[in-house]
């Protein structure tokens, strides 16, 4: 199962599951999970004007921030979208895209290179990554990879602030380091038995699962991701907990992510993925997408998706109040 299917929180109980085309409502447009406000460009200019695009995204968090990103800034541009954001299941978006009842989707490198193109070499760099699936996407389901952004959602490990201070860890060599009742961690279970998960990494950064001189078993609790953030904040039952990168609770909870300095985990680059026939047809979507991908950082997706997550806020709202704070709509 993609690693994004079953990973942070639930969106707020008003988000309902469902896919329908838009309906004009009031100062918004009614979709699968909320509305989007209507906007413009701050130059009044509609390079999309005549487009019909529909959006859609997978049903946690991120994702639905995404999609909703993406259907308020090109409906801006002029685009009729239809909003198919929140699909139910990992599967749902992605086969709505291949069928053609979809435009436009936001997806990870790293999803596409193991999920659906089923590879298992572990490219370290995002660039390269991207590359091999845009080759190999387009090849195969004329699909089209648009530069990633600035964000990489990939999976880390954190430690509490006065933890990482009193252990001086920065890196997960640092680990290897430390006496072996120190090396303890908090991980959920799809991380345990994944074939990239937990114990070929405790292979590559020499400790070895089970054993004396490495991580034994009794040095690791398995439990639901969200009880991991607020355990590894308490430093108990661990002192390193697995994360997402991207995850608002990491500063939420002041947590500090260790740097992979063996780049041991695949990288999950964020990017916008477009059928080619719908590109060739609006080639204007590349661009106005681009603007909004370059302004996409982890900072900047740790905060947007701590706003839903931890605050309570409705995606669309975020999204939107997102682009107008940084000029991209009025």
């Amino acid at each position: 199962m993609n690693r994004h299917a079953r990973r942070r929180g639930l969106l707020r109980a008003t988000l309902m599951v469902a896919s329908f085309v838009l309906l004009l409502a009031g100062c918004g447009l009614v979709s699968s999970s909320g509305t989007f406000k209507v906007a413009s460009l701050p130059d009044g200019q509609k390079p999309l004007e005549g487009a019909k695009i529909t959006v859609t995204s997978k049903n946690f968090t991120e994702s639905v921030l995404l999609g909703k990103i993406a259907a308020t800034y090109l409906a801006a541009a002029g685009a009729d979208i239809t909003d198919l954001t929140n699909a139910p299941g990992s599967a749902s978006s992605r086969q709505a895209q291949l069928n053609g009842d979809a435009d436009l989707l936001w997806e990870y490198t790293g999803t596409a290179w193991v999920t659906y193109l089923h590879e298992t070499d572990v490219i370290p760099d995002p660039q390269e990554l991207w590359q091999k699936v845009h080759d190999a996407e387009l090849e195969q389901n004329n699909l089209v990879w648009l530069p990633p952004a600035e964000f990489n959602d990939t999976y880390a490990f954190a430690v509490s602030g006065p933890t990482a201070k009193r252990l001086n860890v920065k890196t997960m060599s640092d680990i290897a380091k430390l006496p072996v009742n120190e090396r303890t961690f908090c991980i959920n279970d799809e991380f345990f038995s994944r074939p990239d998960g937990f114990l070929p990494m405790l292979q590559t950064y020499g400790m070895p699962y089970n054993t004396p001189n490495g991580v034994p078993a009794g040095n690791v609790t398995q439990m639901d991701s969200g009880v991991v953030y607020t355990s590894t904040a308490n430093s108990a039952p661990c002192n390193f907990g697995m994360v997402y990168t991207t995850d608002g609770r990491i500063k939420n909870l002041q947590l500090t992510v260790l740097e992979d300095d063996k780049k041991y985990f695949l990288p999950y680059s964020g990017t916008v993925v477009v059928r080619k026939e719908t590109l060739d047809q609006y080639p204007e979507i590349k661009e106005l997408m681009g603007t909004v991908s370059e302004r996409l950082t982890d900072d900047v997706m740790q905060e947007l998706n701590g706003r839903i997550d931890i605050d309570g806020e409705d995606p669309a709202d975020v999204a939107y109040d997102w682009l107008k704070s940084e000029g991209l709509i009025s």
